[in-house]
């Protein structure tokens, strides 16, 4: 993070005034984080990322919702995890079959897991739903303990780039702290970081919802 210059002190200065600078809402305003790229061509798919990003200061009044495509035990298992909403193989078939239904599905939730020997079904018949969201199921063996899982994705936030070199991604709520936040922002800036150079991450920038962009400036020197 050092040769990026971008320090915690100046995240949190920038979701400060970002936060300043909003004008009240009658609903509480999503915190979001823009990171513009450079000297990336993401016409190259090794440049393109979909990866999942847990954030170490969720937002506990609006986490992720994850849903779960699993048959039998699997299933029973996620209900009892309280998965936002699970899906068994012959409900599959019946989502698939509504259009309107299977969109918005594919809208609702935030992460999908699926059972492992399912994958090739649900590529199948919902496919053109989760595809091009990039919210193709996480595989698991039948046997798995799935509570893990959706504890895991809720507190998480998906990270993507596909045909503009940005990323674009929800790093908590307006009610949260600066310094909190902060902490989010790093996450998501170190995942981007496992891929990027330093010097490939131009601009970074925060807002709320419906507020201005705050640009995050970094350390001089």
């Amino acid at each position: 993070m050092s040769s990026l210059m971008l320090k915690h002190e100046g995240i949190s200065r920038a979701i400060g005034e970002a936060i300043k600078l909003a004008k009240p809402r009658r609903f509480k305003q999503s915190v979001e984080l823009i990171v513009k790229l450079k000297d990336i061509d993401v016409r190259k798919p090794e440049n393109r990322i979909n990866t999942i990003v847990t954030l170490p200061n969720p937002p506990k009044d609006k986490l992720a919702k994850v849903a779960v495509i699993a048959s039998g035990d699997l299933a029973l298992r996620a209900k009892e995890a309280e998965a936002d909403i699970v899906i068994d193989k012959d409900e599959l078939q019946t989502i698939a079959s509504d259009k309107k239904r299977a969109k918005k599905i594919a809208k609702a939730y935030d992460f999908f897991v699926a059972q492992a020997d399912l994958m090739p079904l649900i590529g199948r018949l919902l496919g053109r739903y989760l595809g091009p969201r990039g919210k193709m199921p996480t595989p698991i063996p039948p046997n798995v303990d799935v509570k893990p899982f959706i504890e895991r994705f809720r507190r998480s936030v998906r990270v993507r780039i596909k045909n503009d070199p940005q990323v674009m991604c929800r790093i908590g709520i307006e009610d949260q702290s600066p310094d909190e936040l902060a902490e989010n922002v790093l996450a998501v800036i170190n995942a981007l970081l496992k891929k990027f150079q330093p010097q490939n991450i131009e601009k970074v920038y925060v807002k709320l919802t419906m507020g201005p962009a705050v640009r995050v400036e970094k350390k001089k020197g």
